[in-house]
């Protein structure tokens, strides 16, 4: 007996299109443009998410730059301190020091550069 795929490949359809609703035109109403669609959208959205993470890390390396300017040293020199200094925090939680606050940052700066003279 010829068995056909009726509902599967309708539950198959209905999540690809679940899936790309919101769409233009044919991106979203259309099976084979959708399939394209989601493939890029796939690729994207994999590539963005480690993308995201250099941004994220560059956003609180520019901010500790900024705050460590402010107080009449750089970024290297600074980061080399913490190292020397064994502090080990991290940049997003130095970078919401220096913003929030800057009263400890100034006390992790003053060790950092205490241990660059040492």
């Amino acid at each position: 007996m010829r068995v056909r795929k009726g509902s599967a490949r309708r539950r198959a359809k209905k999540r690809l299109f679940k899936e790309a609703r919101g769409n233009f035109g044919g991106r979203g109403k259309l099976l084979r443009t959708v399939k394209e669609t989601l493939v890029r959208a796939r690729v994207f959205a994999y590539r963005d998410r480690r993308v995201r993470k250099r941004d994220f890390r560059a956003l609180w390396v520019t901010r500790i730059t900024a705050a460590c300017r402010e107080r009449g040293t750089n970024y290297s020199q600074f980061i080399n301190g913490l190292s020397k200094a064994g502090i080990t925090l991290n940049r997003k939680s130095l970078s919401e020091l220096a913003i929030a606050q800057p009263h400890i940052f100034d006390e992790i700066l003053k060790a950092a550069q205490a241990a660059v003279a040492a």
